[in-house]
């Protein structure tokens, strides 16, 4: 006889982690067939700094039902068409990593290999112009994608930037619309059976909240997944150096940008995120090359409108659990693992461990094999993100900071230094095991920053020059005149989800 269902769901932890999974769990969950109770403290802050985001989020508030312009006004959420990156590959360079893809295939050859073809007899275009995305986020503009294949403007594809604590007050009223229920307390004690599993928790106040299954989603600190089950953490800082964020919000200097800007510093890095109503700004760097105050001057120095608020440090360690599920209890979010969000990849990283469970979803005797699967599938995920992050520290060619030079000589990860070999000396990029990091992406940061392969496919050395060159000037027209015709991004904020006044 089959094991029965599991009854009671509780999750650890609030902020866009916790009300992520509850939110997802009560989509698909009927509240009479399982309890989800979720457990947190007002007195506890969250770290609250992931307002950028990747596409893959659209198909996560597609699974919830949400409908997309109440969201947008409710979180104060403008569009992202990709990340535009200062002074990575050498100081005074800029590129855009786009969403989407650049140009057509042709021939069931990559587009960027006629780009490279072309670029042997002469100087296109920059790869990015020959991107929907890239030009439209140049231009400040955005409309949605076509869902007419053929049209131009079909190649949009985009995410969102939007205030990481509105957007989990929103997925708390979904959730308990849908029957999950808000338990205020700190934990005091956890319970665990003779076999390990947790039992449930004692809040500090003695009460008891008992349950069959697990999500840890308590932050850097993993309550249960790291201090209570003992999985250890993976660190990969000798890849990422940098441990140390200081966030700070500022008003606007003009329109929002429908992208994200990442500008390297002498030490790290600094963000600007755009939302409706203010812009998210923080430094990253490393506290072995720079000091703190160095730091926040920096920071300070570079914003381009007055900030809001004092700068909020926030600590690091970039790396991963060894065990995401352990027993009867999974880790979520920074629970799980942190990497610095240079490519947006939080949000995702947490979407990812929420569709897994649920592709996975047990009985109650939970075999190990379903352990197994996701915690493989898991850490797959990570140092898939984790490479496509170092690759732009390692593609650099800077050497004016003792930073800088540490990232440029640093000895890669394998799997990392099998793609940038390739790529140099071929111009091919292969995707593995559905990572997340498509062609393209790899494509426009390698080239962005400067890793240019010796030759391109010899299949399109074969083609005449003129047919490629006037293909290549024919998309990237067609891109232009589409661009021109949409509407800002601005004009179509206020027109589509004006944000809503702050809920209190």
């Amino acid at each position: 006889m089959s094991a029965p269902l599991l009854r009671r769901i509780v999750i650890v932890g609030g902020g866009s982690a916790g009300w992520m999974t509850a939110a997802a769990l009560s989509s698909l969950l009927d509240p009479k067939d399982v309890a989800i109770r979720l457990v947190e403290s007002d007195a506890i802050g969250t770290v609250g700094v992931g307002e950028a985001t990747i596409p893959d989020i659209l198909a996560f508030n597609q699974m919830l039902g949400v409908n997309e312009a109440e969201f947008m006004a409710a979180t104060q959420a403008t569009f992202k068409l990709g990340i535009e990156f200062v002074d990575w590959g050498a100081k005074g360079d800029r590129y855009v990593h786009p969403f989407g893809q650049h140009g057509v295939d042709m021939q069931g050859i990559d587009f960027h290999q006629y780009w490279l073809r072309a670029r042997e007899h002469g100087a296109p275009q920059p790869i990015e112009e020959y991107s929907l995305c890239a030009v439209a986020a140049r231009a400040g503009r955005f409309a949605l994608p076509d869902p007419n294949p053929r049209a131009v403007l079909s190649h949009i594809r985009y995410a969102y930037h939007f205030d990481a604590t509105l957007y989990a007050r929103f997925l708390r009223r979904y959730a308990e619309k849908r029957g999950v229920v808000r338990v205020e307390g700190i934990v005091g004690a956890v319970g665990q059976g003779a076999d390990g599993a947790i039992t449930g928790l004692t809040l500090s106040d003695g009460r008891v909240v008992e349950g069959d299954f697990f999500f840890d989603c308590t932050g850097f600190r993993a309550l249960l997944a790291g201090e209570t089950l003992g999985s250890g953490f993976v660190d990969w800082s000798h890849w990422l150096p940098c441990d140390t964020a200081l966030a700070v919000p500022s008003e606007h200097a003009g329109p929002p940008t429908p992208y994200t800007r990442a500008t390297a510093r002498d030490a790290g890095w600094q963000w600007r995120i755009p939302t409706q109503r203010r812009v998210g700004n923080g430094h990253i760097f490393s506290s072995a090359f720079t000091t703190e105050e160095a730091a926040s001057a920096t920071l300070l120095a570079n914003l381009d409108a007055p900030a809001l608020a004092d700068p909020r440090r926030i600590r690091f360690r970039a790396g991963c659990r060894e065990t995401f599920w352990s027993g009867n209890c999974i880790a979520i979010g920074l629970a799980a693992g942190f990497l610095e969000p240079l490519e947006s990849t939080s949000i995702y990283l947490i979407q990812e461990g929420i569709s897994r469970f649920i592709s996975l979803f047990p009985r109650g005797d939970i075999p190990d094999i379903l352990r197994t699967e996701y915690n493989r599938h898991m850490r797959t995920e990570f140092e898939q993100v984790r490479d496509f992050i170092i690759l732009h520290y390692a593609a650099t060619t800077r050497d004016d900071t003792p930073f800088w030079n540490h990232c440029r000589t640093m000895t890669l990860p394998d799997t990392l230094l099998h793609k940038i070999d390739l790529f140099r000396e071929t111009g091919r990029v292969f995707r593995y095991n559905d990572e997340l990091f498509t062609r393209p992406s790899w494509v426009a940061v390698m080239l962005g920053q400067g890793i240019v392969p010796n030759s391109s496919d010899p299949i399109v050395a074969t083609l005449p020059e003129a047919d490629v060159t006037r293909s290549l000037a024919s998309m990237r027209d067609a891109m232009a005149a589409a661009v021109a015709r949409m509407p800002t991004h601005g004009d179509f904020l206020a027109r589509y989800c004006p944000a809503q006044a702050m809920a209190a």
